[in-house]
């Protein structure tokens, strides 16, 4: 498994644990805003890492409405890159998780779902650059659409990766 010090700088950059917990929080927000009830950890973990990969985030669809299955079919790149890039990319998300349930930004309820804590995130995506933007509103938007295709562990199998 990679460790952090093992990244480049630019890597470290934006895979620091405040950056990455933010990404997974907008994971979760997004899911919360949607369904009306807390998010999965998985959902929120699996959404921060792939708004993390610029393959990826690129090509998502505009709209939620679009069907996850269609659109894995016509971007087969996608199973490629979750291959190579999950388990370290997970390894970088996990720590930014914890910084934000230990900073009160996300909470843990008793069934094991992540929440918002209210106050602590706001609606509006803001950054300091169109990449972090760019990153911030993917994760939103895979809070809302990863679960629309099914049970979790459907799409986590569609995507070529396993909890």
């Amino acid at each position: 498994m990679i460790g952090f010090t093992d990244l480049s700088r630019e890597e470290r950059a934006l895979y620091n644990s405040a950056f990455t917990g933010l990404v997974t929080a907008r994971a979760v927000q997004g899911h919360q805003d949607h369904y009306r009830r807390r998010c999965p950890v998985a959902v929120a973990v699996l959404s921060a890492v792939m708004a993390l990969q610029p393959s990826i985030r690129h090509a998502l669809p505009n709209t939620t409405r679009s069907g996850l299955i269609r659109w894995l079919e016509e971007n087969r790149a996608v199973k490629v890159a979750m291959a190579d890039n999950a388990t370290a990319l997970s390894a970088v998300v996990r720590p930014g998780l914890l910084l934000a349930l230990q900073t009160q930004m996300l909470y843990c309820a008793d069934d094991g779902r992540l929440g918002v804590t209210t106050g602590r995130l706001k609606k509006v995506i803001t950054g300091g650059t169109d990449e972090v933007i760019a990153i911030q509103k993917a994760a939103h938007m895979l809070g809302r659409w990863l679960p629309s295709a099914g049970s979790l562990s459907t799409v986590m199998t569609l995507l070529g990766v396993r909890p």
